[in-house]
């Protein structure tokens, strides 16, 4: 036991350099830099293990920040054993960093595949950028579905201001066909003092309205009928009775559902009377219809011509009639609804109708049927509906 406390039994080390004091000093400032350096070392490796919690295998950092502090402290004590002999504690210390060291030599060993398996700083980065770019896909695809979503909802919006605005004019236009079946009613009363007499007349005149509404609704869009379509409804007997001897001479045209009752209501009652007293009556009799739109933007007018080839007992039929609701109805009241004039001649055995008004009281209007395509197309995209 003296030997390990009783220290000055043993010679300095400074003896084997033989106290010259240039080789003291090198030996002593060579040491005293390792060991500034080996304590500044293990001081910057905790340093970043205290600010960075999320470094993996930190046990292996401390291992070495010991090691080096350690090995350090050896060069320290190195410097005191130039004049004082304690080399019993120096070899403690010694021995200390042989055991920190063997056990960082093990852990580092038994480490080897997992620090292989990092990811090199390339891998990183072209992974980060990987990142980076799915990043920005996906925030313009968000920036896509919300510009999306915004253009869906103004359009929802617009289709529904726009229905909003149709609804209102169903039951203006509701109200307007119930008006006209009371003038129907009236009128109809006031020509006739026959009860079957009238209740067939009148059921003609109502069913011909009937027949114009069903007609636009079977359309394609419902907010339009077709012309050819809503006067064939309306001559179909004749049609079925005298094929040859009616002819359709214009095509098609879209127009709105006011102007298609209208219409009805004229080629009801013209196709009526030629039924009666016409080519009933005549076989020599013929019809021809055609319409058509001349005129630039708000100066167009709408023509619609019916000309026929009158019988004896048709002609006194219309003469007779003159000042009948039948006639109050094709030259007053169909025009003045349509906002147009309407005349009926009878000349050289011909009856020509000629009815003129302007187009846009009689056209399909765009917009309507705009915006029922778009509210239907919205429909069926939001709510899988059809």
């Amino acid at each position: 036991m003296d030997s390990f406390t009783d220290v000055w039994q043993y010679m300095p080390h400074g003896m084997c350099l033989l106290w010259q004091p240039w080789l003291l000093l090198l030996w002593a400032g060579s040491d005293m830099l390792i060991f500034l350096s080996y304590s500044a070392i293990p001081i910057a490796l905790l340093t970043v293990l205290r600010q960075r919690k999320d470094i993996p295998h930190a046990g292996l950092v401390v291992l070495f920040a010991s090691f080096i502090l350690l090995c350090g402290l050896t060069h320290l004590l190195s410097i005191v054993t130039l004049w004082y002999p304690i080399y019993p504690y120096v070899g403690l210390v010694k021995l200390a960093t042989g055991v920190v060291s063997a056990i960082t030599a093990i852990t580092l060993f038994r480490l080897i595949p997992t620090l292989i398996a990092f990811p090199s700083p390339a891998e990183l980065k072209e992974t980060n950028d990987k990142l980076r770019d799915e990043i920005a896909a996906h925030e313009k695809t968000l920036a896509t579905l919300e510009a999306t979503v915004a253009n869906r909802t103004a359009e929802l919006r617009e289709a529904n201001a726009k229905l909003s605005v149709q609804a209102r004019e169903a039951v203006h236009r509701s109200a307007n066909l119930l008006s006209v079946v009371s003038s129907l009613t009236k009128q109809t009363a006031r020509g006739h003092s026959n009860t079957d007499e009238f209740i067939d007349t009148l059921t003609g005149r109502i069913r011909s309205l009937a027949l114009a509404t069903s007609t636009v609704m079977r359309g394609t869009d419902q907010y339009s009928g077709d012309l050819v379509a809503v006067v064939r409804e309306q001559l179909e007997p004749l049609l079925m009775a005298h094929h040859d001897a009616v002819e359709i001479k214009s095509g098609s045209l879209e127009i709105a559902p006011d102007a298609a009752q209208q219409i009805s209501l004229a080629v009801h009652e013209l196709a009526t009377n030629a039924q009666k007293y016409g080519l009933a009556q005549s076989a020599k009799g013929a019809i021809s219809l055609s319409w058509e739109v001349s005129g630039r933007d708000a100066d167009q007018r709408f023509v619609f011509q019916w000309e026929e080839t009158l019988s004896e007992a048709e002609r006194e039929g219309w003469e007779s009639d003159a000042g009948g609701f039948g006639t109050k109805l094709l030259t007053r009241i169909v025009p003045q609804m349509l906002g147009g004039t309407a005349t009926r001649t009878i000349d050289d055995g011909k009856l020509t109708y000629r009815l003129e008004a302007p187009a846009s009281s009689v056209l399909a209007d765009p917009e309507d049927r705009e915006a029922g395509k778009m509210a239907t197309r919205l429909v069926d995209e939001n709510f899988g509906l059809s």
